[in-house]
């Protein structure tokens, strides 16, 4: 048998500590760069580290950490990162002193270089990571500005119809307990036009939420009427849990018209504070909106949660880790997700992670697919299940989750009943009818998960099933795994 671990191998976790939040993505030529905020160790003041993969987005490599608290400040948090026309690359964050909060920036002049010369000192700052200063600070009445999603200005000038140039920042303002999203602009990336705090136009579905962060933003073109709509990400901070989720419409100045108001993004036990994928504007001159990618921390409560409870910091030192790319889609004023291309062949050429992928019909009534993942000891660690109109994950068998609810989301009709079960140690994803469901969770087994044990019930039917494990796992577990084409996911 192999060595066990919770630390997932494809998923993005912490060298070391606490990871905190994603806190920007870049994809510059054939390279994924992922900052994301973290804390060496429990207590330990919050920074940037930074990780990168060729091509695609399993294989992480760990450069040095690309922004540490420096002078009076006490922090530094999440934010964004964008690739220049000049080719720069820019981190904005989000400074904390004792006076409040303020968005600073940062810049590399080589974003290659960063991969280059890492060194053996887990907490050295990339020499090719320099601070330009704070660009956002009080103003207008509003304090505290924080959590930055800076992107490139996709306005038209009303008179000529031309697209015009600059940048747009999604921020949060306010205390803790009534913040507000703000909309601003900029030319030159270091002014910044404050438009006002974000309204809204129509049903938005938030009219009772309180505490509304982490705002993000993207677009996507509808693939069925064409029409490319602006995607709002958000969070919603209600009693203790993280509940992320998107609206679609059009941002005109701070007002954003809404065509589908708050819909879950996932459903899972542990996925919050969803973030775009920037694509340097070096190499996205004619930008088609047909897709975009988004990770998001594998963690239900956030900014609430006890990192010292966890079972990975217990017994390996590390805690959390961000999702899976996923590849968003629109169809129908509604967002699709789906595992980023490569993910099969990565899987099987891992060394912990496996894989099942069914294509299923559970439409009659009372029909039912249900997935056992099965340890090396024998034991059910969770179950997956499709009911056709019901997707749930229940962990609460495993004693490590002992009495935790099942997790579960609606489904809606779909030409093609499926699922896709990723496991990779602790992590869980599962992607459910072409990506109209997706679910992330943490499961923390007690032994390798060797097995995904299929049944169904009512006239439900198994149309065509597999499995991936890497290439040693057959030794032990018996089969010979198949290896499914892109398409079936």
């Amino acid at each position: 048998m192999s060595f066990f671990t919770h630390r997932p191998e494809l998923h993005i976790t912490a060298e070391q500590g606490v990871l905190n939040a994603p806190a920007g993505v870049l994809r510059s030529g054939d390279h994924w760069h992922v900052f994301h905020q973290y804390q060496p160790q429990l207590g330990a003041p919050a920074r940037w580290a930074h990780q990168f993969a060729d091509r695609f987005p399993f294989d992480w490599d760990i450069c040095d950490d690309a922004i540490a608290p420096e002078g009076d400040e006490i922090k530094v948090r999440a934010g964004a990162v964008i690739g220049t026309r000049g080719g720069s690359t820019e981190l904005y964050f989000t400074s904390i002193t004792e006076e409040g909060t303020s968005i600073h920036v940062a810049e590399i002049e080589d974003i290659d270089a960063t991969i280059e010369d890492i060194s053996e000192d887990a907490l050295a700052v990339d020499k090719h990571v320099h601070r330009v200063g704070e660009v956002v600070g009080n103003r207008d009445g509003f304090v505290d500005f924080r959590s930055p999603c800076v992107v490139a200005r996709w306005d038209h000038d009303e008179d000529s119809g031309e697209s015009l140039k600059g940048w747009l920042m999604l921020a949060v303002a306010g205390d803790q307990d009534h913040p507000q999203l703000m909309v601003l602009d900029s030319y030159d990336r270091r002014e910044w036009n404050l438009r006002g705090p974000l309204t809204f136009a129509g049903t938005t579905g938030l009219e009772a939420v309180e505490r509304l962060v982490s705002p993000r933003i993207i677009r996507l073109r509808d693939e069925v009427d064409g029409i490319v709509y602006d995607i709002l990400l958000v969070t919603i901070e209600h009693e203790g849990i993280d509940i992320s989720g998107y609206l679609v419409g059009t941002l005109s100045g701070a007002e954003f018209t809404v065509k589908t108001p708050f819909t879950r993004l996932d459903f899972g036990h542990d996925f919050t504070r969803p973030r775009n994928t920037n694509i340097s504007l070096a190499d996205n001159t004619n930008p088609t909106f047909e897709s975009a990618n988004i990770f998001g921390l594998m963690n239900g409560i956030g900014r609430y949660d006890d990192p010292s409870e966890h079972l990975s910091l217990e017994t390996e030192g590390w805690v959390n880790c961000l999702s899976l790319p996923r590849v968003t889609t629109l169809q129908d004023g509604l967002i699709y997700q789906t595992p980023a291309p490569g993910l099969p062949t990565a899987v099987r050429t891992s060394e912990r992670a496996c894989m099942y992928t069914a294509l299923i019909d559970a439409s009659p009534a009372d029909a039912e697919v249900r997935v056992e993942l099965i340890d090396d000891q024998g034991n059910v660690a969770g179950v997956v299940s499709h009911q056709g109109d019901m997707l749930t994950f229940d962990r609460s068998m495993n004693p490590n989750h002992t009495g935790e609810h099942v997790a579960e989301g609606p489904l809606i009709a779909a030409d093609t009943d499926a699922i896709t079960i990723i496991v990779d140690g602790s992590a869980v994803e599962i992607f459910a009818d072409g990506g109209a469901m997706t679910m992330a969770s943490r499961l923390y087994c007690q032994a390798r998960i060797t097995e995904f044990r299929s049944s169904v019930k009512g006239d439900a039917v198994i149309e065509q099933e597999s499995e991936i494990f890497p290439l040693e796992y057959p030794k032990f577990h018996g089969i010979e795994p198949e290896l499914p084409g892109e398409a079936d996911l």
